[in-house]
């Protein structure tokens, strides 16, 4: 599953829209759905936000930020 997929599948899961998602993350609406459609990834901020979010709403973080490192690493190629 990508990193876009992740985030999706997080946001969906919580039952937000992105608007609802972003302002729980405190982000713009434009960020999540760039993670989303995979045109950009979160930055170290946002991820500390993203897992926040899911130890507070019991939702796995693992797996998103095995992603995020994972595209990370694809980047710097």
């Amino acid at each position: 599953m990508s990193l876009s997929e992740t985030i999706k599948l997080t946001r969906q899961k919580a039952l937000m829209n992105q608007e609802e998602f972003a302002e729980a993350l405190h982000v713009s609406l434009t960020s999540v759905n760039r993670w989303e459609v995979g045109k950009s990834i979160p930055n170290i901020s946002a991820m500390k936000s993203i897992k926040a979010f899911c130890q507070k709403n019991g939702y796995s973080y693992e797996l998103i930020e095995k992603e995020w490192l994972y595209s990370r690493m694809e980047a710097k190629k």
